[in-house]
């Protein structure tokens, strides 16, 4: 990045500070705080202050102008302390992590950031699901990062004295990594007699008893020729598994819908076997390990601006998520209404503010917020006007 660039984003960085009021988290005395400077070269991390070390917080911003800017999850009793022992830590925020480009199945190099951005929200959905049904935390907020995706915030004091090993244990499950399916099933006494059901009052099992009901009601209503290809689509099931399976719920739907997998022999368990592969694939979230496990992360500020793009870290509202257009709505009013010339370097195809085009290589003249963020991401460099 030139230094014409850098001087100019800077500046336009602190008149955005000038006019935002940017909240700051609980406990915002006990965090650590850092950021990143628009200096050359290598990019630096100022860290270990407090809010006794910046002062006032939107004057801070104002003054520094800084490309990026962070705050502990942890809560410590001398948060400005030089070394991480010193520091005295006492709790952490458990912070999730959804970063686009390191999903699976999407390629950075074959996908759009619009389309990784959409990719993200789903798993974000996913994320929201196991925050809410299976663990039933209260305190959280929702934030995009302004960049490659979405954090969550969970500060419930149930979570906030956990140390790394719990947190992975969390992780571990949310990715579903080494899911015992067999730990799913569980024996249960009826009349005298035992028999194997699925789990299906929360977790996994829950979720994997919610696929087998559904299947097996789509393919009650099924054609038998269909119905016996849906089958054989998954793993383990073949055709004549597939027959026995497909008789069984059209003959003993009940004992299938409540989850025995010895009805029907053992295609039902293979059935649920394969189920589980699916509800996995589909439903587990893949979220940043290092973060979550990390009890003293440096997290973004919901507020502040991304560095890497130009738009707001922008904390969000449950009802506000289906909605939410990141390339639209995360853009700082404050870079709207007038254009700039900016030297493109990088042309190609471009999503941004509700429309998709092309932007030509060269002297270009566009809405200051598109500007801003293609020089943010390395696509443009900005020309003396």
């Amino acid at each position: 990045m030139e230094a014409r660039t850098r001087t100019y984003l800077e500046g336009r960085f602190g008149d955005y500070y000038r006019r935002s009021d940017v909240s700051v988290p609980p406990a915002a005395d006990r965090r650590e705080w850092g950021h990143i400077p628009w200096s050359a070269g290598r990019t630096t991390m100022i860290r270990h202050q407090s809010l006794l070390d910046i002062g006032d917080l939107d004057d801070f911003l104002h003054r520094t102008a800084p490309r990026h800017v962070y705050f502990s999850s942890a809560r410590f009793a001398d948060p400005g302390a030089s070394s991480m022992d010193e520091k005295g830590w006492q709790s952490a925020d458990l912070v999730f992590d959804l970063d686009a480009d390191h999903l699976p199945g999407v390629d950075p190099e074959e996908t759009s950031y619009a389309e990784m951005l959409a990719a993200c929200k789903t798993e974000l959905r996913n994320l929201l699901s196991f925050i809410d049904d299976d663990f039933g935390f209260e305190e959280t907020e929702v934030v995009f990062s302004g960049g490659r995706g979405y954090h969550v915030h969970v500060r419930d004091p149930a979570v906030r004295e956990l140390k790394s090993e719990a947190r992975r244990e969390i992780v571990d499950y949310v990715r579903a990594i080494d899911l015992d399916v067999d730990g799913l099933i569980t024996t249960e006494s009826n009349r005298g007699t035992t028999r194997r059901m699925l789990r299906r009052r929360g977790g996994w099992g829950a979720r994997v008893h919610r696929r087998l009901v559904d299947l097996a009601e789509r393919l009650r209503e099924m054609e038998e020729t269909a119905a016996l290809e849906r089958l054989q689509e998954l793993e383990g099931i073949g055709e004549g598994r597939a027959k026995t399976i497909l008789g069984q719920i059209q003959h003993n739907f009940e004992a299938i819908r409540e989850g025995n997998v010895e009805a029907g022999g053992p295609g039902t368990r293979i059935l649920v076997d394969a189920l589980a592969a699916e509800a996995i694939e589909a439903e587990s979230a893949p979220i940043d390990e290092p973060v979550t496990t990390d009890t003293k992360r440096l997290i973004r500020l919901p507020g502040s601006l991304h560095g890497g793009s130009g738009l707001v870290v922008t904390p969000l509202d449950r009802s506000e998520l289906d909605d939410f257009r990141p390339l639209s709505d995360a853009i700082p009013e404050r870079f709207r209404g007038r254009e700039i010339r900016v030297d493109v370097t990088d042309p190609g195809p471009t999503t941004f503010d509700g429309d998709t085009f092309t932007i030509p290589a060269g002297e270009q003249s566009v809405e200051e917020s598109l500007g801003i963020f293609l020089m943010t991401r390395g696509r443009a460099e900005k020309i003396k006007e």
